[in-house]
């Protein structure tokens, strides 16, 4: 059975902290090996110049892989970031970010994940990036 939006998001609120709530994503989309967030534009995550900070972009990736692998087990367990690379593209500006992670691998104890950031408004490519996760439960 697949996981609801509603059923992630309540994965979200419940278990990431309050500076990750702040951030406003929404989980847009959840299947099997993936999930979908909304991370919306906002002024206060924006860099210099009006980008949107890569902060935010990577805890967004970081919150992405854990709804996706949350998904695939069918419900919350305790998990680890083990690594994260994150490749820039181009400034995402007064734009709402898509991020998909889809795990490309799914271990007893690891998970892997590519994860794209799309700019929501002209669907660009804005980043990339992988992750790796050990599982704690």
């Amino acid at each position: 059975m697949t996981m609801t939006t509603a059923e992630a998001d309540k994965i979200l609120s419940a278990n990431f902290a309050p500076w990750v709530l702040e951030l406003g994503l929404v989980v847009e989309a959840v299947g099997e090996d993936r999930a979908t967030l909304r991370l919306p534009w906002s002024e206060r995550l924006s860099r210099e110049g009006g980008g949107l900070s890569g902060q935010a972009l990577m805890a967004a990736a970081d919150t992405a892989t854990v709804i996706a692998v949350s998904a695939a087990r069918g419900a919350f367990v305790p998990m680890t970031t083990v690594q994260q690379s994150t490749s820039f593209q181009r400034a995402v500006t007064g734009s709402d970010v898509l991020i998909e992670a889809v795990l490309t691998t799914v271990g007893r104890r690891t998970v892997f994940a590519d994860i794209t950031m799309r700019d929501g408004g002209s669907g660009a490519l804005a980043a990339r990036a992988s992750t790796v996760y050990a599982l704690l439960g």
